[in-house]
């Protein structure tokens, strides 16, 4: 029962320019996170569900009724919660 994962523009691009080794545990960890959401997401202060990957976050929102996680923000922890 796996949700479908959209990523906004900014936080595919912050992907990209990492080294391939940690995209790759990137895309693993959001595919878990795909398949049982509830284990891995935090609730934000803000707005939406966070995921701790390495020294990176992400900034998630969930669709419930359309199961859709929309990966909204992507950096390293320091800039992500400015």
């Amino acid at each position: 029962m796996s949700w479908e994962i959209i990523w906004h523009s900014k936080a595919a691009k912050v992907v990209e320019n990492v080294p391939s080794s940690l995209a790759q545990r990137i895309f693993d960890k959001i595919d878990e996170v795909a398949e049982n959401h509830f284990r891995y997401l935090e609730h934000f202060e803000g707005e939406g569900y966070k995921l701790r990957i390495s020294d990176y976050r992400a900034i998630i929102d969930v669709d419930f009724q359309n199961k859709v996680l929309k990966i909204r923000l992507f950096d390293k922890r320091g800039r992500v919660y400015e």
